[in-house]
């Protein structure tokens, strides 16, 4: 998995080939404790969030993606890919994370924190 420090705040890792993703299907991504949720879209946008529903854990990169939305595989809570937030009546939100494309390859921006950087 490589890593690149673009900026002092965020450290981009490698998540996956673009050409490898499939659409509207989620990867696992885990790196120092996080995991994280990937999909690509079928707009071809890429999107990452914490693979935890707030509702009950279900891992929301088993989910159904529908637009800019995972629905949790638990209990169907939509999810807003790009906000984090769940659709209400529900409530609750996810954690999401800065995505990039470069060279073919598809990048998360992991925050990064004083414990990780020591």
């Amino acid at each position: 998995m490589g890593v690149t420090q673009e900026r002092e705040s965020i450290v981009w890792v490698w998540a996956a080939l673009y050409a490898e993703l499939p659409v509207n299907t989620g990867k696992t991504v885990r790196y120092q404790g996080d995991e994280v949720a990937l999909f690509r879209l079928g707009s071809g946008s890429v999107k990452a969030v914490q693979n935890r529903c707030p509702h009950k854990d279900g891992v929301l990169a088993e989910g159904i993606v529908c637009d800019e939305h995972v629905f949790c595989p638990m209990h169907d809570r939509r999810i807003n890919l790009s906000s984090g937030l769940v659709q209400a009546p529900d409530t609750g939100c996810v954690r999401t994370y800065a995505t990039k494309i470069q060279d073919g390859a598809v990048y998360i921006g992991f925050p990064m924190s004083a414990e990780k950087a020591g």
